[in-house]
C-alpha cells in the first residue's frame, strides 16, 4: 500500500511563488515516475508535470518556464516549484504515481492553490 501526502498549497498573489511537496510512503519510490496533476472547478483534471525515475521531466505548455518538478529519492519526495503564478493556476493539485512493478496507480488527497489577481 502506498500513501501520497501533498502539502504546500495556499493563497498567493499573482506573480508569487509556492512550492508543493508530495511524500510517498512506498518502498519503490526511486523506480517510479511521479506526476503532478491539477483540477480547477468545472474543469477536467490535467497533467501539469512529470518526472521519471531517471530525472527526465515534461511539462504542460501552460506551465513551461514557470514550474519546475524535482525529486529527492532519499526523502521519497517529489516537489513542484511554482513561480510567476497566475490566477488561471488556481486549482487543487494532486500527486500521482503508477508503480513500475504492479501498474497500480495512487493519488494523494490534493492541496489547494489559489492565486489572486
Amino acid at each position: 500500500q502506498v500513501q501520497l501526502v501533498e502539502s504546500g498549497g495556499g493563497l498567493v498573489q499573482a506573480g508569487g511563488s509556492l512550492r508543493l511537496s508530495c511524500v510517498d510512503s512506498g518502498s519503490t519510490f526511486r523506480y517510479n515516475a511521479m506526476d503532478w496533476f491539477r483540477q480547477a472547478p468545472g474543469k477536467q483534471r490535467e497533467l501539469v508535470a512529470n518526472i521519471n525515475s531517471g530525472g527526465i521531466t515534461n511539462y504542460a505548455d501552460s506551465v513551461k518556464g514557470r514550474f519546475t518538478i524535482s525529486r529527492d529519492n532519499a526523502k521519497n519526495t517529489v516537489y513542484l516549484q511554482m513561480n510567476s503564478l497566475k490566477p488561471e493556476d488556481t486549482a487543487v493539485y494532486f500527486c500521482n504515481t503508477v508503480l513500475y512493478n504492479t501498474g497500480r496507480a495512487y493519488w494523494g488527497q490534493g492541496t489547494q492553490v489559489t492565486v489572486s489577481s
